[in-house]
């Protein structure tokens, strides 16, 4: 579970309106919450099944935050019309769209030969065909409110350098750096800047999943996985905490971040540098 700062019982309450996708758990919950924290009214996506998780962070923007509106938006994200409602909906519920954090993604793992068109399908769809719907929908929505916004996306670590059993996941997250330059060109006449993140190991459900994943592939143990992880790759020997994604998240939402834009934030407790 995320360690998210206390509740901040000052919190500014703005007009400015966050929708966050893979919002119930993880990194998405993590963003939700710091973007409560900044005043947002924050809009939540995820999927069906994962109603319950929902309406435990939005009941805990409610407690901490109680004048920080909030609401649930369920959508597939691969799909463009589930998209474009879930921004109609967002608007309809709370009025505007500032930023839009398209977070939601899916691992892959497994070996570059024996990845199948169905494995790419999948992998592309959930991790960058969604990007590419939010990025333009929710522009559309912008520039017909006319003061601009922020695109921001997860891209990871393995955009800048794959790791091993993780090419058609390093293939997806490569798009949604290569999307997020592109759109900033083209978007910064609308006053919308556009940005990714990108994560190194951070200990969430997604992590977990994706060390038994390659434990089952190579024979090596899930505890020496993580060692290495720590140990060997990353400066700062630890993993990182979906709040250590959340913090970067809220600089990018932020009037701060006004003269960034197209940039891939890694964010790794040093495993890679630029």
């Amino acid at each position: 579970m995320s360690q998210i700062s206390p509740p901040n019982l000052h919190v500014t309450v703005t007009d400015r309106v966050a929708l966050v996708t893979g919002a119930a758990r993880g990194i998405g919950r993590a963003i939700a919450l710091r973007l409560a924290a900044d005043g947002f009214h924050v809009a939540l996506n995820d999927l069906p099944k994962m109603s319950n998780e929902l309406e435990k962070v939005k009941t805990e923007i409610q407690l901490r935050y109680g004048d920080i509106k909030s609401c649930i938006i369920f959508a597939d994200v691969s799909k463009q019309n589930e998209v474009r409602e879930m921004i109609n909906k967002t608007v309809q519920e709370l009025g505007r769209l500032d930023v839009m954090v398209a977070n939601a993604g899916t691992l892959w793992t497994g070996s570059f030969l024996e990845a199948t068109e169905e494995d790419f399908d999948r992998i592309m769809n959930v991790n960058a065909k969604s990007v590419f719907f939010c990025y333009q929908e929710a522009a559309k929505q912008m520039i017909k409110q006319g003061h601009g916004g922020k695109l921001i996306a997860a891209s990871s670590v393995n955009a800048h350098r794959p790791f091993i059993q993780s090419s058609l996941y390093a293939i997806s997250k490569w798009g949604v750096r290569g999307m997020t330059q592109a759109a900033a060109i083209e978007l910064a006449k609308h006053k919308i800047n556009v940005n990714c993140y990108c994560p190194g190991v951070i200990e969430t459900n997604m992590f977990h999943e994706g060390t038994q994943a390659m434990a089952a592939q190579t024979g090596i143990q899930v505890d020496d996985i993580r060692h290495n992880l720590v140990h060997q790759t990353t400066a700062m020997g630890r993993i990182g905490q979906p709040d250590d994604i959340a913090q970067c998240i809220s600089f990018l939402a932020s009037q701060g971040s006004n003269f960034v834009t197209g940039q891939s934030l890694i964010i790794d407790g040093g495993i890679h540098y630029t």
